[in-house]
């Protein structure tokens, strides 16, 4: 039932019930209101696979927490977008309180999520005591947080492993104990803060200028932080020089920084004003000073009064990984939701007599669509789950997902015309919190030159291929041109690697990003025929075995002279299987 008024324009000579059937607004309901675990049998298909005998042990909670994200959370980022944080700079004697007010609706969503984490160590003690392993199930929880709100999964999740790692490595016993109470409800409990970024530079961390000093078994920290996101936290690791260390890389220290002194008093933490953000307005960043912070060395001291033993930063940057696939996970989350929002709209709407979804050239939209992103998930949950985990994985997957969750956002606004233009259609919203992801935890450059550093140090590459290929081993028969179209791709990829080595440094640098991409291609391809080996195994079908020849088709295949017009149209003729395996609407 409508629950709008009738216009007059309702009632025009050209007008009609047909017509205004295409713009009636309650046949537009989106994904907010779905369960996002019922109606993705693609995650589904994930969670059988990774949790095995677990799986009916875990089910029932995966789908209480679809019906979570897909309803009270989605609902809530829309309304803390609308009314973001705000600072409270002085009290009413003009004292500097720095505090950030965060809305109802941020506070009501971090309530229920940190209660219901499958990250709490409540959790992963009754599921390790089911004999199921946790680990799947914290990879499925922020899946599907990033769908609603990547802004929140930043703020429940920036650096508290780290923080907690760190700390418990290297800090006074006391301070731990208190790291401890503020971690009590797991390492999502939103308490955890990086500060690397200054005014001097984002990426060039051996530019900064923020300064330690000894001060007994503490140090006395000063700087200003130019980016600094979850500014409401209360434990933050800062990179600063200490007193007398190299003014470069070998020079950079962590430390832990608390919101409250030892004596608890207030800590030396000014917010100067919080950042007038493009998206992820749930998550607050802000610029932030300290002034004589108490602050501890998370790295083993030296003598002399210097802070660190030269490796502070590498040993920091070994946790990043971690970080940069949270981001890549953000990046998935935005493309997963702006293709649920396209398949629901392209559904319903109506135009030249027939649904948007069963026009040819939107059909190869939303199967390339479709396809990009089971090839990025199926690139995320093994850089998250695979074992071991890669040495230049994070990197790639970073390079690969971060740039999804952008470009299909942008599509899934196309798709919707004019509507996805407007801040009351959720695909804007998607759009300005996707931009982000290749900027946090280093963009494309950065990204390309740890691929560097992972194969001329570590000769990264040699497992990684061998992953490649054990994955295509895996692949079902039926499809023997694809695995073979993919495994000549693997050793021309070893080709690639070889012969690039051998460029000039100043070339080889500039080649870095298509060699990055060929990794993350041929990557993605060998993980989608891993994926329909295990579909064939699991259920007897081909669906994945059709979207892995797809994307092999896409992105590795020699289009020829024609540029692949004359290639077998399956995008069209099982559009339904790809369709019917991507979404189910649980509303029909």
């Amino acid at each position: 039932m409508a629950s709008y008024l009738t216009e007059p324009f309702d009632r025009l000579p050209f007008g009609g019930a047909e017509k205004s059937r295409r713009y009636a607004t309650e046949r537009y309901q989106g994904a907010a209101g779905l369960n996002w675990y019922d109606c993705d049998p693609t995650l589904r298909f994930l969670m059988r696979r990774h949790l095995g005998d677990g799986f009916g042990w875990a089910e029932p909670r995966l789908r209480e927490m679809g019906a979570l994200m897909g309803g009270p959370i989605a609902e809530r980022a829309e309304e803390t977008d609308r009314n973001p944080p705000r600072l409270e700079k002085y009290d009413r004697w003009g004292r500097d309180i720095s505090q950030v007010v965060m809305p109802p609706s941020f506070e009501a969503a971090r309530r229920d999520l940190v209660a219901t984490s499958f990250t709490r160590p409540s959790f992963v003690a009754e599921a390790e005591a089911n004999g199921v392993d946790p680990a799947p199930l914290g990879v499925a929880w922020s899946y599907l947080l990033d769908q609603a709100d990547i802004g929140m999964a930043c703020a429940l999740g920036t650096g508290g492993d780290m923080v907690v790692a760190l700390t418990e490595a290297f800090a006074p016993d006391d301070v731990k104990a208190r790291v401890r109470e503020l971690f009590a409800e797991g390492e999502m409990s939103g308490e955890a803060a990086q500060m690397l970024t200054e005014r001097s530079g984002g990426s060039d961390l051996g530019a900064l200028e923020s300064t330690a000093f000894r001060d007994g078994d503490a140090w006395r920290l000063n700087g200003l932080k130019w980016f600094a996101s979850n500014a409401n936290g209360s434990a933050f690791v800062v990179l600063a020089k200490s007193v007398g260390a190299e003014d470069g890389v070998r020079g950079i220290a962590p430390f832990l920084v608390l919101r409250e002194r030892r004596d608890g008093s207030r800590n030396g933490v000014r917010i100067r004003r919080l950042k007038d953000k493009l998206g992820t307005r749930s998550v607050a960043s802000a610029e932030i000073e300290f002034t004589d912070a108490e602050a501890f060395l998370l790295a083993p001291s030296t003598s002399a009064g210097r802070g660190g033993d030269g490796k502070g930063l590498a040993r920091m940057m070994e946790l990043t990984n971690n970080a940069r696939l949270g981001i890549s996970m953000m990046g998935l989350g935005c493309a997963r939701r702006a293709l649920v929002e396209s398949l629901c709209y392209a559904t319903t709407r109506e135009a030249f007599g027939a649904p948007l979804a069963e026009q040819p050239l939107m059909r190869r939209k939303l199967a390339e669509l479709i396809v990009e992103t089971e090839a990025v998930q199926a690139l995320v949950f093994d850089g998250y789950l695979g074992r071991p985990r890669l040495r230049v994985g994070a990197a790639l997957i970073k390079l690969r997902a971060a740039r999804l969750g952008v470009t299909a956002a942008s599509d899934a606004i196309e798709i919707h015309g004019g509507n996805g233009y407007i801040e009351q259609w959720p695909v804007a919203r998607i759009l300005r919190d996707a931009q982000v992801n290749p900027i946090w935890e280093g963009g494309d450059n950065i990204l390309c030159l740890d691929v560097r550093r992972a194969i001329e140090r570590q000769d990264a590459h040699e497992p990684f291929l061998d992953r490649l290929t054990e994955a295509v081993q895996q692949a079902p028969p039926g499809d023997d041109a694809t695995a073979d179209l993919v495994t000549d791709r693997i050793a021309h990829l070893r080709e690639a690697i070889n012969r690039w080595r051998g460029l000039d440094r100043t070339v080889a640098e500039a080649r870095l990003y298509p060699l990055a991409q060929y990794m993350a291609d041929v990557y993605a391809a060998a993980l989608l025929l891993e994926q329909a080996g295990w579909e064939r195994a699991d259920s007897g079908t081909d669906r994945k075995a059709l979207v892995a020849r797809l994307y092999a088709r896409s992105r590795l295949a020699d289009t020829g002279p024609l540029r692949a017009i004359d290639a077998p149209a399956e995008d069209q003729e099982r559009f339904k299987d790809l369709t019917d395996g991507a979404l189910i609407d649980t509303r029909d």
